[in-house]
């Protein structure tokens, strides 16, 4: 196996001349920016001349504005930062260039469902849907600023129906149709819907899950609706009979021959409203601004992923986790999108995988779990599959794990850019990332993205060095939010990033920066352990723990012992037909005090049935904590794809005696 920061992957003369970061680095010398000979020189000028480099992002990605802007910043000081004043835009217009530009028969989406056959879509057709859409959207009375919600699966009916609302200057929201009808509400109760679009079901697993009375509980609960369209996901289900609901079908049929529109706005005009994940109380509405989602996707898709017109892009998402809007943005590269909506593991592991060989993707984009499951399971799609075409795997959701970079590159294939991403639905994006001009280390994340001046703090705003540290941002992102909904003098806003440090954004992530410029996250800062006044991030700990043959799933949490102290509390997850025995404990705490420190070492070990997770694959460590305070987590278990995995944990907490 190899060594912690052996270097795993070098960029190539392809990736060094001709990628879309090579591509960027040449036209600025070409159009006098200056010369950056590597990338550390280049993202030193990134965040020294904030102004000039994205500046320059606007102009190397071409942004279709119908107004010039004025100047690049408006108020560089954070929050309250405006970008490109004066300009005048389209969301979805600058997402379709391509298609726009040569609406013709080649193939832009390639959906595959459980659910239903997999579909083609042409330019010319993704281009039409969005239009009879608009149409239909327009005769429900929407307008500039109305907000359009969607219970959708990842099709291409959450496409366009994104690409209608903000296309018509309306705002887009979606929740995955998995979430129950109180956590939907919980959601789209605050911003208040005009229209509703809703699966009329789904297949996950090789299970029918039926959605229409949840549907029809959902449009009773939105009173601001003035119409729902009902999405044929699982055909043979049919639509409820209802006549506030109209059917997808009849919407495509009866304005096939609609013109598809673009609202021009302001850079922040609002396009997506996205939600903290819920597990600890209602979410937070937390709402992006036109300009600031184009400009930043344009450029960790274009420049940091290296996606352009001749690849094919796959991100297994759902459309409640930021990742599938991610991958929307995939639009703007010209590349073809694969759209994937079921089980991963259906009927078995190798399911994505074969998807990406029958496809050709180009561009493979998953979760860290997904990648250590595949390792526990010793697959090795690289000789059971062609992935001849694979040239990137973007990873994201918890940390990726040393030995899952060893598997990538010893199962799936030697030659890509194994690109750890690590960001959040704050920013709908990327703090640090991949590069194709850096080499990809073992257990690293490759570097910050260009124009962002992120660092580790210590708890008493001085910066960390090389050592862990709060993951902090020290001059604005066009990406960081217009704002929350319902927080009119922006004080909630400003509680939850500006008020640890002042004037300085604090993203709740516990990040180490290595000397060569990677980065290592230890996990959520919030749910960092603090035994005898240490700060630990719990990531360390499940290094240690996941690599275990016995172990297929762990959570830490830390829990007050009797001293007013915190003790270390590890949940795991046996694999089939393996005890918890004490023997496995004292290889448990061996190990993570010979690789962390005594300090990480767990008081109590203890055996679940199962992790919970929220819908977008995180581990629900906050909910967890807080069964110690004695806290109420009935509420916000919608939230949750395992809820029933709360309360067998709190069984065995009870049972061993840690619980009242």
């Amino acid at each position: 196996m190899a060594t912690q920061a052996e270097i795993l992957w070098q960029p190539g003369t392809r990736e060094l001349k001709e990628s879309g970061m090579a591509r960027y680095q040449a036209w600025l010398a070409q159009t006098g920016y200056g010369h950056f000979p590597d990338y550390p020189a280049l993202h030193r000028w990134s965040v020294e001349h904030l102004e000039a480099f994205w500046e320059s992002i606007w102009r190397f990605t071409q942004v279709r504005a119908s107004r010039p802007y004025e100047h690049v910043l408006d108020h560089p000081a954070m929050p309250g930062t405006r970008w490109f004043p004066g300009a005048r835009l389209n969301f979805a217009q600058n997402l379709l260039r391509h298609v726009i530009d040569q609406p013709d028969d080649r193939e832009v989406i390639t959906e595959v469902s459980e659910s239903r056959p997999a579909l083609r879509l042409s330019r010319a057709g993704l281009l039409a849907r969005v239009a009879a859409l608009q149409a239909a959207l327009k005769s429900q009375g929407v307008e500039p600023g109305d907000r359009v919600a969607g219970v959708v699966a990842n099709t291409h009916e959450a496409l366009v129906g994104m690409l209608a609302a903000t296309g018509m200057g309306a705002i887009w929201s979606s929740a995955s149709p998995d979430f129950g009808t109180a956590a939907i509400l919980d959601r789209f109760g605050q911003i208040e819907p005009k229209v509703l679009l809703a699966a009329n079901g789904y297949r996950y697993n090789g299970k029918c899950f039926d959605r229409r009375q949840q549907n029809l509980d959902l449009a009773a609960g939105l009173p601001t609706l003035a119409g729902v369209i009902s999405l044929p996901i699982v055909p043979e289900l049919g639509h409820p009979e209802d006549d506030r609901f109209l059917s997808w079908e009849e919407i495509m049929a009866v304005h096939a021959d609609a013109e598809p529109v673009f609202v021009q706005g302001p850079p922040d005009q609002p396009v997506y409203i996205l939600y903290s994940s819920g597990t600890t109380g209602v979410p937070k509405c937390i709402v992006h601004g036109a300009a600031g989602m184009l400009l930043n996707h344009s450029k960790e898709l274009l420049l940091h992923g290296d996606i352009g017109p001749d690849d094919c892009f796959f991100y297994f998402t759902t459309t409640g986790w930021m990742m599938w809007n991610w991958l929307a943005s995939g639009l703007l590269t010209g590349a073809r999108l694969v759209l994937f909506d079921g089980s991963p593991g259906h009927p078995d592991m190798n399911r994505l995988w074969d998807l990406t060989a029958e496809e050709g993707v180009t561009h493979f984009g998953t979760s860290a779990r997904f990648l250590g499951n595949c390792r526990k399971l010793e697959l090795i799609p690289g000789r059971s599959h062609d992935l001849s075409a694979l040239r990137v795997i973007f990873s994201t959701g918890s940390p990726l794990l040393a030995e899952d970079f060893d598997w990538v590159y010893h199962g799936v294939k030697k030659d890509l850019m194994l690109a750890s991403i690590s960001g959040g639905t704050d920013i709908c994006g990327c703090f640090v990332g991949g590069s194709p001009l850096l080499p990809v280390r073992r257990g690293e994340i490759q570097c910050a993205q260009l124009g962002v001046d992120a660092h580790a703090f210590l708890s008493d705003g001085s910066d960390a060095g090389p050592e862990r540290g709060e993951l902090v941002c020290l001059k604005p992102l066009p990406c960081m939010p217009v704002g929350f909904w319902n927080d009119p003098d922006g004080s909630r806003y400003r509680s939850a990033y500006f008020e640890q440090f002042p004037g300085v954004w604090a993203h709740g992530d516990f990040i180490q920066f290595t000397t060569h410029g990677g980065a290592i996250i230890h996990g959520r800062s919030d749910a960092t352990l603090n035994p005898g006044g240490v700060r630990i991030g719990t990531a360390e700990i499940y290094r240690q723990v996941e690599t275990i043959p016995e172990i297929l799933d762990s959570l830490v949490v830390g829990a007050p012992d009797p001293e007013g102290d915190v003790q270390v509390i590890l949940f795991v997850v046996m694999a089939p037909d393996q005890p918890l025995t004490a023997e496995l404990e004292r290889t448990i705490r061996t190990r993570i005090r010979t690789n962390a420190s005594p300090r990480h070492v767990p008081a109590r070990i203890l055996a679940v049935p199962q992790i919970p997770y929220t819908r977008s694959g995180k581990k629900v460590e906050l909910a967890v904590a807080r069964m110690f305070q004695g806290a109420e987590m009935r509420e916000n278990t919608g939230a949750l794809a395992n809820p029933e995995a709360l309360e067998q944990m709190a069984d065995v907490l009870r049972e061993a005696r840690l619980l009242a």
